[in-house]
């Protein structure tokens, strides 16, 4: 039986970066994720709090499947998103914190989930639940700090730091034990997406 994290696995072990296309229109949306899957990064969110932004994610899902590529569904916190997030083609689902219903709901239907977590108890609980991806959020608040303890007693555990995340202090995250960063508002800013994919492995360190 596959693992709960095996699409963050395989995701995660190609890009350490993640784009969070929030609130844009759905022509701009498949604009940015296409640019960011050409510069490397294979990883898109497009979270879902209003209809446009589902229709966002279902454009998204359709060119992410031209391009060989898996959308997220972002900020899915009830059972009805989680529907939404399905009936979009989503390939998993990610959440601002841990509610073990939508968790495992979003498992159950198939779909991989990257909880939000704040505290080493609510690592402990996803980690119980089969999740060994967790979401920091909001890491501008947690701080770098924050990483660089939570890598002593839970070092099994990978890490999306999340919020607040730019292209000029991701890299201090992932220094500080991050695995990815994901960007969200800070792609309003049309040079970030440039600047992110310079964090990127070369395929010289990435080949086998």
């Amino acid at each position: 039986m596959a693992s709960v994290d095996d699409l963050f696995d395989s995701t995660f072990a190609r890009t350490s970066v993640m784009a969070i296309l929030r609130g844009y229109t759905p022509e701009r949306t498949v604009e940015l994720a296409t640019r960011a899957w050409e510069l490397g990064i294979d990883c898109v969110e497009v979270p879902i709090q209003s209809p446009a932004a589902v229709e966002a994610l279902a454009a998204t899902v359709a060119a992410g499947r031209d391009h060989g590529r898996v959308v997220g569904a972002g900020t899915v916190v009830s059972l009805e998103h989680l529907q939404q997030a399905v009936a979009a083609g989503a390939g998993f689902t990610v959440a601002p914190g841990l509610d073990l219903t939508v968790a495992q709901s979003s498992i159950a239907a198939g779909l991989a989930h990257l909880p939000g977590v704040a505290t080493a108890s609510e690592i402990q609980r996803a980690a119980d639940h089969g999740m060994h991806w967790v979401k920091a959020f909001p890491a501008i608040s947690l701080g770098t700090s924050w990483f660089h303890g939570m890598r002593g007693p839970f070092p099994q555990i990978k890490i999306v730091a999340t919020g607040g995340i730019n292209a000029h202090n991701a890299r201090e995250y992932l220094e500080a034990g991050a695995d990815v960063v994901a960007v969200g508002s800070a792609l309003e800013d049309p040079t970030q997406l440039e600047l992110l994919a310079a964090l990127m492995p070369s395929p010289s360190t990435t080949a086998p």
